[in-house]
């Protein structure tokens, strides 16, 4: 793209086109379109990590008192591995027959019931969640029903990020637009347009982009990188 743009530069300022390409106007006013990005490592420092207990009984008042004594197991796995109680949520308990199918189809008996009750840690230490996310084997061991959905870990001060990386998005973009424009004699000249891209918070090394922005929850060290797209004059 950066050859293509160069002789695009060039076309125009040697015989004088009136319109040349894509981002030029008149010759004028022209002008050279590119994207600039700057990129800068995080880690996390917030993390919400959500617990499913769920337990099968003969009857819903058996699921609920099970899937509750779970609850209590799991409280007992957090708070034990220091996890303060003030930081541990929990829902409130549901659940609901099965029934029994024969050849692929229900037969309207309830053979059973499923209770389950969510636990959601929010917390400031990350480490802590992820060392005990790592260790909660130990608690499936003893026989407590639980769904581990992993950890979701969270940059919370992104938005003072923002400015600075921005700041250095539109340096890039002129660094690159004098890339260009210098190598066919020519100067860069003011900003005539800026639009700047959504954010992308990935894991370390990761190529993943989105055209809304990515955010990845699932690393504790991320990048977080960010786009600028605009126009400059050509003198």
């Amino acid at each position: 793209p950066l050859i293509i743009a160069s002789a695009i530069i060039a076309i125009a300022l040697a015989i004088g086109l009136n319109q040349v390409g894509n981002g030029f106007s008149s010759r004028a006013g022209n002008g050279i379109t590119v994207t600039g990005s700057a990129k800068v490592n995080a880690t996390a420092d917030k993390a919400v990590w959500p617990l499913n207990a769920e337990q099968l009984a003969p009857t819903q008042s058996a699921a609920i008192t099970k899937v509750n004594s779970a609850v209590d197991a799991v409280t007992r796995y957090l708070t034990d591995g220091g996890i303060p109680s003030s930081e541990i949520e929990y829902s409130s308990a549901s659940a609901y027959p099965q029934e029994e199918y024969l050849n692929g189809s229900a037969t309207g008996r309830v053979v059973a019931y499923r209770a389950s009750r969510t636990i959601t840690v929010r917390t400031t230490n990350v480490q802590l969640v992820a060392k005990l996310s790592q260790g909660i084997g130990s608690l499936l061991g003893t026989g407590v029903g639980v769904s581990n959905y992993g950890p979701q870990y969270y940059v919370s001060k992104l938005s003072d990020l923002r400015p600075e990386l921005l700041k250095q998005a539109m340096k890039d973009a002129q660094v690159r637009a004098k890339a260009i424009v210098e190598s066919t004699g020519g100067k860069v000249g003011a900003v005539m347009n800026v639009r700047s891209g959504p954010f992308q918070v990935t894991s370390p090394d990761s190529t993943d982009t989105s055209a809304g922005g990515f955010y990845d929850t699932s690393t504790i060290e991320k990048t977080i990188t960010s786009t600028v797209t605009v126009m400059f004059a050509v003198k």
